[in-house]
């Protein structure tokens, strides 16, 4: 049973794809160097800045110049980013159904809190989320799991309760390492590659998952209790209720066919 859902930022909430992709260009303009990659933005999804840089590159390089090339890469972005953000299709509504059936929310990205920050309020959703984990909160970045696993600790629902919508391979492979459920968002990677790298299904955005069609009764909290880190014993979070069907369309890997999805199926 789906007690929380915990959201990646980049290419999930914020369709940014494209400013990160011009930013990352812009960069390698600067440097006068290329990429290591024929397509280098498959190299930086899902990975924190710092990370990401050397791999780019293609060479080693000393943790300094990462995170000072990593700081301009930012800047430039934000440059980009002033033309507008937008947040990927469905995504507000869908959210505000979450907000209302009261299931816990989460963000886990691998952004600085800088930019999360002025990214969402940009976007409208910062007040939708209590729970935001952040690059600047962990110590290694996914496809480690410390960033799910972190934000189901603060949400105070276990791992394998909590679902998470991911654009990223290295995001998905975050998640299941953390024993959580993940569904692709094919922002950034095809379904096939989202599926194999452990999706258990995928969408291309949110429309049609919104409150027209989930069911408007509220949630009561359960009285299973789940362990926390500490050894510790709580009530559970509440669960979700079933929801009618809508007409969006999501892909499941067990028939390789589109089929009709809706929060309830999705949860």
């Amino acid at each position: 049973m789906t007690e929380a859902v915990i959201f990646d930022m980049d290419g999930v909430l914020i369709d940014s794809g494209a400013h990160h992709r011009a930013a990352w260009m812009a960069l390698l303009a600067e440097l006068g160097e290329e990429a290591a990659h024929p397509e280098p933005w498959r190299l930086t999804i899902g990975r924190p800045s710092e990370e990401a840089i050397p791999l780019l590159l293609g060479r080693a390089m000393p943790d300094y110049e990462a995170r000072r090339l990593a700081r301009r890469k930012r800047d430039l972005y934000v440059g980009f980013a002033r033309a507008g953000l937008v947040a990927v299709a469905g995504v507000r509504d869908f959210v505000a159904t979450l907000e209302r059936l009261r299931v816990p929310r989460a963000i886990g990205t691998s952004a600085s809190a800088f930019d999360v920050d002025r990214v969402l309020a940009a976007v409208g959703l910062r007040r939708a989320f209590g729970v935001i984990v952040t690059a600047d909160d962990v110590v290694m970045g996914k496809p480690d799991p410390e960033v799910y696993e972190l934000a189901a600790a603060r949400l105070r629902v276990a791992p394998e309760a909590c679902l998470v919508f991911e654009d990223s391979l290295l995001g998905i492979e975050a998640a299941r390492r953390a024993g959580m459920r993940a569904v692709g968002v094919s922002t950034a990677h095809s379904d096939p590659e989202l599926r194999d790298a452990g999706a258990e299904r995928t969408i291309a955005d949110f429309q049609g998952l919104d409150s027209s069609s989930a069911t408007s009764s509220r949630l009561a909290p359960t009285t299973r209790n789940v362990s926390t880190r500490r050894g510790s014993t709580r009530a559970s979070a509440p669960s979700i209720p079933t929801a009618a069907p809508s007409t969006r369309r999501c892909s499941r890997p067990s028939s390789g066919r589109e089929e009709p999805c809706s929060p309830a199926s999705i949860l």
